[in-house]
């Protein structure tokens, strides 16, 4: 079995690096994008951990993701610190500070109330960044950015290739991480919450602490999106703190799969891809067009894109091994 999760971790290693090589060669002009779906794949993947492996009903995950924005963002326009790795470890502690703060607000409720305090929380965060406009640039933005040479080495150029390989890196470093949490026993734990916290709870352990260190980890796990949101844009507007934010990630979820990290990579590539053609493609009817797929993937793929083909080839196998003699 132990075999069998590292020869998964590979081929899923594997893909990310076919995927990223390939927009590489397909989009060398447009490598802004890509990195960007770095950046926001990185929120799905936080938001995962929560609703797919916990079971939690959030709306409010782009307060995470902000946080780390303007943490980076921060520490460089006002401390002088433009170390683009320090700007990251400064997002991630941002956003597993946010993620504790969410989680303990949130797990004080359930079902449709926590929903509820969810879309509060990433409204309280979004109106404090407005209000705290000498640090944060409020409605303006945060602009000022400056970014040293990764390793002393690479400059980060104007056409985003070092962008692009940092985000395609840390894209690699969080899914390895990741997938060694949600195997092991604390991820099993998570998976028990959701199916039945009564029998976790009888068997001694602690659904809300499990709980409040998945969403700590969430939470850092979105606040390195964010801090390569604002390192390969330069920039940190207010938007990196929207319901639409949380809202979009969610469907991106949904869309790819819940309960798996590559059914979150799958959705916001999908997505994102997709958004992005149509809007180019025809700009007064594209959100039809997105509304479309949505309701395709909802109605024909309920488990996801991700979580369909994986069950039609777990079907197929079945009945390959059913006519075997």
């Amino acid at each position: 079995m132990r075999v069998g999760f590292i020869r998964r971790d590979l081929y899923g290693v594997a893909a990310i690096l076919i995927v990223a090589a390939a927009g590489y060669v397909l989009f060398p002009d447009n490598l802004a994008l890509l990195t960007r779906i770095i950046a926001i794949a990185l929120l799905v993947l936080s938001l995962d951990l929560v609703t797919g492996y916990c079971g939690v009903a959030t709306l409010g995950q782009a307060a995470l993701f902000g946080s780390g924005a303007y943490a980076a963002g921060i520490l460089s326009a006002h401390y002088g610190i433009n170390d683009p790795l320090l700007m990251t470890l400064g997002g991630i502690f941002a956003g597993a500070v946010a993620g504790l703060v969410c989680g303990i607000v949130m797990l004080r409720a359930h079902g449709l109330p926590q929903l509820v305090l969810s879309i509060a929380l990433v409204y309280l965060f979004h109106e404090f960044a407005n209000k705290a406009s000498s640090w944060t640039g409020g409605s303006d933005g945060l602009s000022g950015i400056v970014l040293d040479p990764l390793f002393g080495l690479y400059e980060f150029d104007l056409f985003g290739h070092t962008a692009y390989f940092f985000g395609v890196a840390l894209l690699l470093i969080v899914f390895a991480l990741l997938r060694i949490v949600v195997r092991s026993p604390f991820g099993m734990l998570c998976r028990g919450i959701k199916e039945d916290p009564v029998r976790i709870r009888a068997l001694g352990a602690s659904p809300h602490k499990a709980m409040i260190k998945m969403y700590i980890i969430s939470g850092a796990v979105a606040g390195t999106g964010g801090a390569l949101s604002a390192i390969s844009t330069q920039v940190v507007a207010l938007d990196a703190l929207s319901f639409t934010q949380s809202a979009e990630a969610l469907v991106m979820l949904v869309v790819g799969g819940t309960g798996s990290l590559f059914g979150a990579l799958v959705g916001t590539l999908v997505f994102m891809l997709f958004e992005d053609f149509v809007s180019a493609a025809n700009p007064f009817h594209w959100l039809t067009m997105v509304g479309a797929l949505l309701i395709v993937v909802v109605l024909f793929a309920p488990k996801g894109i991700f979580g369909t083909v994986q069950d039609l080839l777990s079907a197929r196998r079945n009945r390959t091994g059913e006519t075997r003699p």
